[in-house]
């Protein structure tokens, strides 16, 4: 497998770079990796905290996850722990008898506890036409992280959420 770590407001060093090589080894034990296969480790530093954000395309599919600490070494090793739960949870999605062909690029481990998920509900709604701050107030008065609607300027779906950071975000289609 190729690691590619880059740095912003930071100079990747070599023991940064070892660190991230060795735990994304673990890899090895979920999931079939090949040296076609690319992580990317993006490590930001800001005043308070660093950042890293971990993206592995792999024949399963994207594997993300980012997390940030105090410092460096924890912050890679909540990423990757993130992405092994994250890999977990996919591996019993794939169990579905419709992704036959996928599951091939699994490995078989010991201990198999991934969870299957299953559709609970089904919700259809009508996108209204509005402005992009309409929609943000209605979601605020619904008490929503997100919400969907029509953008009044495009005339296509999209959808606004509230930020983990503060503000919002605007995923547009």
């Amino acid at each position: 497998m190729k690691v590619n770590v880059r740095g912003k407001n930071v100079e990747i060093t070599d023991g940064m770079r070892t660190r991230a090589e060795t735990k994304l080894d673990f890899l090895d034990r979920y999931i079939a990796v090949d040296e076609d296969t690319v992580a990317n480790v993006l490590v930001k530093i800001y005043s308070s905290y660093h950042k890293v954000e971990v993206t592995i395309t792999t024949k399963v599919g994207l594997l993300r996850a980012e997390a940030v600490a105090d410092d460096y070494y924890s912050a890679i090793d909540v990423a990757l722990d993130k992405l092994e739960s994250q890999i977990k949870k996919h591996k019993g999605r794939l169990t579905n008898q419709h992704r036959e062909n996928l599951m091939d690029e699994f490995v078989e481990t010991a201990n198999n506890d991934a969870v299957i998920q299953e559709l609970v509900r089904t919700k259809r709604i009508d996108a209204e036409e509005m402005p992009l701050d309409e929609a943000i107030l209605t979601m605020e008065m619904l008490g929503h992280t997100f919400f969907l609607y029509t953008d009044d300027e495009t005339g296509r779906v999209a959808l606004v959420y509230k930020r983990d950071q503060g503000g919002y975000g605007l995923l547009e289609t």
